[in-house]
């Protein structure tokens, strides 16, 4: 039997996947790190800790599944997007990674739009924010001009431990593709980006596919875990980009919505030349020279543990959400907008804040609940319009992962509010089995992605439209639409008196 380990590393832990060549998961293991906030709105980790749990946890995977020793047929990784990892000539870390959802680079962000935005725009499909790798750079050269100088190489989180693990530098296109430094159409990292930014081309790594190897298991970590055969390790995805390869994310015509504590709702790209000027974000997928977009609800289920941990603190979710169902859509007239960390798409707003419009006094908790579901949900709404304005996109099939598809009612509204059939996965493993799928199609057991998918992707229920709720959901989304218009300039000027 081969056997495929898939590593997520994601930003409070990482978890670590088996599956065997059918497509079965045979053990899983998770060891968990800090992160650090030394100033506000500061964001960092040690990429040590990255090291030190990706040891954890394969020792973990081979007690689990012995057989492991002389079957595993090699290993890849699914890893948070954009966060800055900065090496120095001896390959020692020089200062914290800075992440992705690090915001102290807005003055950076600025910089880039005002002094190279269109460019910016016409070669990586994106605009500067907070998130990205470049704003990051920038702030290391301004703020931090002695760590800069001793920069040698420059990688992302993930990149990290393949390095660990193979003494090589490489980065994927699918993560590459959100630094803010790739070509996008021609698949190598902008020339002009660079000299305008003053890096040097060097610090940057090698480019491969997600699916290619990027070397073999070092010998003596190859001794240390006990395996009796050469390991490969492949370059592996960016988190988003392997959840939607682990979704069956591969053809256009279904796309995917994922609820965290953020949002993201995601269509693959077949044509090469779509463009969304910025309004959605445009990255390589894991699926070789293929794209995907995707827009993001800043605070998705964050606004709903915002709005538990506020009014019901002693209640866990489903007794929370347990009368929704009594209520009729619309929540009778009260709209909640899901605005309470600023807004990613499509405003790209930092200052705006959420609301709930139209109480009055028949509105009572489950009223409430509902109407955070509704709001969460018309937001992300607003990508798949995007999509379906912009490119024409047509989605009659949407897969639901992650605290969305875990509440009957709530993929119910989710079908209404989309207008399309909602279908859920039977094993949801995320990313970290887009990264073992990465290794089943490397390795060749698998020819493509079609074919694993078919081995490795499940589907549960689905979820079909009720017409007249459709009907209803959409009226009340066109008024939803408006609400932003009306409540920035008031959220704008309250953020000025309470400055």
């Amino acid at each position: 039997m081969a056997y495929f380990l898939g590593l997520d590393l994601g930003t409070s832990a990482l978890k670590g996947l088996v599956f065997d060549q059918t497509g079965e998961l045979q053990a899983t293991a998770s060891s968990e790190y800090p992160l650090a906030s030394p100033k506000p709105g500061f964001s960092e980790q040690e990429p040590i800790h990255w090291q030190e749990a990706a040891d954890t946890v394969i020792h973990t995977l081979i007690q689990q599944l012995p057989q492991l020793k002389n079957e595993l047929i090699g290993i890849s990784f699914s890893g948070q997007m954009h966060s800055l990892v900065l090496l120095d000539e001896a390959n020692r870390v020089i200062r914290p990674a800075i992440l992705w959802n690090d915001v102290r680079t807005t003055k950076q962000c600025q910089q880039i739009m005002a002094s190279f935005g269109e460019e910016v725009q016409a070669i990586t499909k994106n605009i500067a924010l907070e998130g990205f790798t470049l704003p990051k750079i920038l702030w290391v050269q301004e703020h931090e001009p002695e760590n800069w100088q001793q920069v040698r190489h420059l990688m992302l989180p993930k990149d990290y431990l393949a390095f660990w693990l193979t003494g090589n530098y490489s980065m994927d296109y699918s993560d590459a593709a959100g630094t803010l430094l790739l070509d996008i159409e021609n698949k190598r990292w902008s020339e002009s980006i660079m000299e305008k930014f003053a890096i040097d081309p060097d610090v940057l790594p090698p480019l491969f596919e997600s699916t290619a190897p990027v070397g073999k298991m070092r010998t003596e970590l190859q001794e240390a875990f006990g395996f009796e055969q050469e390991i490969t390790i492949y370059a592996g995805g960016a988190d988003n980009a392997c959840a939607a390869l682990g979704s069956g994310i591969i053809a256009e015509g279904i796309g995917m919505v994922s609820i965290g504590t953020s949002g993201v709702f995601l269509s693959f790209e077949e044509a090469q030349d779509v463009d969304y000027q910025g309004d959605l974000h445009l990255f390589c997928h894991a699926v070789t020279d293929k794209l995907y977009s995707m827009g993001v609800t800043l605070a998705a289920g964050n606004s709903l543990s915002w709005y538990r941990d506020t009014f019901a603190p002693h209640q866990e979710f489903p007794e929370l959400l347990r009368e929704i169902s009594e209520v009729k859509p619309g929540s009778e007239g009260l709209l909640f907008t899901p605005y309470i960390v600023g807004e990613r798409t499509p405003y790209t707003d930092s200052q705006i804040r959420g609301s709930f419009i139209g109480i009055d006094t028949r509105h009572r908790a489950k009223h409430f609940s509902r109407a955070v579901l509704e709001g969460i949900t018309f937001s992300l709404k607003d990508s798949q319009m995007i999509m379906e304005e912009r490119a024409h996109r047509n989605f009659s099939r949407i897969i639901s992962v992650g605290g969305g598809a875990k509440n009957d009612d709530w993929l119910q509204m989710q079908a209404d509010i989309f207008n399309a059939e909602m279908l859920t996965l039977t094993t949801e493993q995320g990313p970290g089995m887009g990264a073992a799928m990465l290794v089943a199609i490397g390795s060749g057991i698998y020819p493509d992605a079609a074919s694993c998918v078919k081995s490795f992707v499940k589907y549960g229920k689905v979820i079909k439209p009720i017409p007249e709720n459709v009907i209803k959901y959409q009226q009340i989304y066109d008024i939803y639409r408006t609400v932003y218009s009306q409540t920035a300039p008031i959220c704008y000027a309250l953020a000025q008196i309470n400055e």
